[in-house]
């Protein structure tokens, strides 16, 4: 379903009546980084303190960084543009997703809340944890935060800071073609790997254009 964007105000809309739902849907984008880059740090040190090797860890955490854009790609295609038909169901998309299409320049609704990535991180570190030791699991789990953390921050400057030139410059015109142009390709935002594999990405003449 193709669709332009709606409004380019970099203000937030209200999206609940209550002020404590509206305030946990809100978040300025450096809360992230105070939240996360301790805990990568957090497990590092638990996995070397397991007695990860250097090699082992670097392998893992490499591991977990392309666990994450793989993730990323199958979140962003299938749950947020999911496009449900009941009233109800798409009260939900637009809260999760809709409103970032409709308001791609909202500079509180860029990178996800902790309200939703604290409890996300940690449904998957139980996830991984179901199979993964405990010195494997915290050699990539800070992997695939970190790539997490990557995705969030590089979100939030494509849609507030100019590339001129260089790879950002190119990652910046993906994602904007996938607003401004298809929202039904290019569903990779830190990486256009899975795109490229999946054949969900735009064409060389668009990528020009």
């Amino acid at each position: 379903m193709k669709k332009t964007y709606v409004s380019n105000s970099e203000e937030s809309i209200r999206m609940f009546k209550s002020d404590l739902m509206e305030s946990l849907s809100k978040v300025h984008f450096a809360v992230p980084l105070f939240i996360f880059v301790p805990a990568i740090f957090i497990f590092i040190y638990k996995a070397f303190s397991a007695g990860a090797s250097f090699i082992n860890f670097g392998l893992y955490f490499l591991i977990g960084l392309g666990v994450w854009t793989l993730t990323e790609y199958v979140m962003h295609r299938f749950i947020f543009h999911y496009h449900p038909t009941s009233e109800f169901g798409r009260k939900v998309h637009f809260i999760f997703h809709g409103v970032h299409h409709d308001y791609p320049r909202d500079k509180k609704r860029l990178v996800l809340p902790p309200s939703v990535s604290i409890p996300l991180a940690t449904l998957f570190y139980f996830l991984f944890k179901s199979f993964l030791v405990s010195q494997l699991l915290f050699s990539f789990f800070p992997g695939f935060l970190l790539g997490y953390l990557c995705y969030d921050m590089l979100h939030y400057a494509m849609h507030h800071h100019n590339f001129k030139s260089g790879i950002m410059k190119k990652i910046k015109q993906h994602h904007m073609l996938h607003h401004y142009q298809d929202p039904d390709k290019g569903y990779g935002v830190s990486s256009s790997l899975w795109d490229i594999i999946l054949r969900t990405g735009f064409s060389r003449q668009s990528n020009k254009s």
